[in-house]
């Protein structure tokens, strides 16, 4: 059955249902983006957003929640970022999540545009909190630009949260994500995975170890993982060790 995610979200019934493997999403809109939703088994009890990357849709990811990681009880929503000029493709428009200049860790970043997206995710988490969904049991994640904006967003948000999933990714915006700055919010020691294959030659693995250090000053429950010869992609056993982690923090939801 198809469920409204709160009165910010309106379904269109002229859009497609799309279908891979075994798995259907449909497309819910916000007046801010649409959103690839995998509805829950069984009564609704927690949501996990997920941003896909640079150049890529919510359709895919949600089709991999839905066929790998398929708890009992979970709510899955992969919005689509918005279509805009990316300077790093030289300027061509795509989804894209906030404007990227250079591949370097240091390059100079696009603060506007990251909190923007940031406010979009935020805007999904108070939507499922009036859907009755308690923030602790809302994870934020992402992959690669996605993931760094789940980061974020995460960190920042202003009630706890269940966790954290970062995919390849790294953490945006690092002079604000501080101990000093973050001293007393609610998230500064939230559960995070970060994950990343040891053969990334788009988001070296290099600044996923960098962020978990940076994290690490001031949050002790961030957890890396590195996987051998794996290319800015995910595995089979990383969706595992993704899917072992959100049971661990969310808890027995099928009761």
């Amino acid at each position: 059955m198809l469920k409204v995610l709160s009165k910010a979200f309106e379904y269109n019934s002229s859009t497609d249902l799309f279908k891979i493997g075994n798995c259907i999403s449909r497309t819910f809109f916000t007046v801010d983006m649409s959103a690839h939703v995998i509805e829950p088994k069984g009564a609704h009890k927690a949501s996990v957003i997920f941003l896909h990357g640079l150049g890529d849709t919510g359709q895919g990811w949600s089709c991999m929640m839905r066929e790998d990681l398929n708890l009992d009880g979970v709510k899955f929503i992969c919005p689509n970022a918005p279509t805009m000029p990316v300077t790093l493709n030289m300027g061509m428009r795509m989804p894209a999540w906030y404007d990227i200049k250079s591949l370097s860790f240091d390059c100079e970043e696009d603060g506007p545009g990251i909190k923007q997206s940031a406010e979009l995710v935020h805007k999904l988490i108070e939507g499922e909190e009036k859907a009755g969904i308690p923030t602790d049991k809302i994870v934020v994640g992402g992959f690669s630009q996605g993931g760094a904006v789940a980061l974020y967003s995460g960190l920042t948000y202003k009630s706890k949260l269940a966790g954290i999933v970062g995919l390849s990714c790294y953490l945006p915006l690092r002079d604000e994500i501080t101990r000093e700055k973050l001293e007393g919010t609610p998230n500064i020691e939230i559960k995070t995975l970060m994950c990343h294959g040891d053969s990334d030659q788009v988001v070296f693995c290099q600044f996923g170890e960098m962020t978990k250090e940076w994290l690490s000053r001031f949050n002790p429950n961030v957890t890396f993982k590195k996987y051998a010869n794996l290319p800015h992609s995910s595995c089979p056993q990383e969706m595992r060790d993704v899917k072992t982690f959100l049971t661990d923090i969310l808890g027995d939801l099928s009761s």
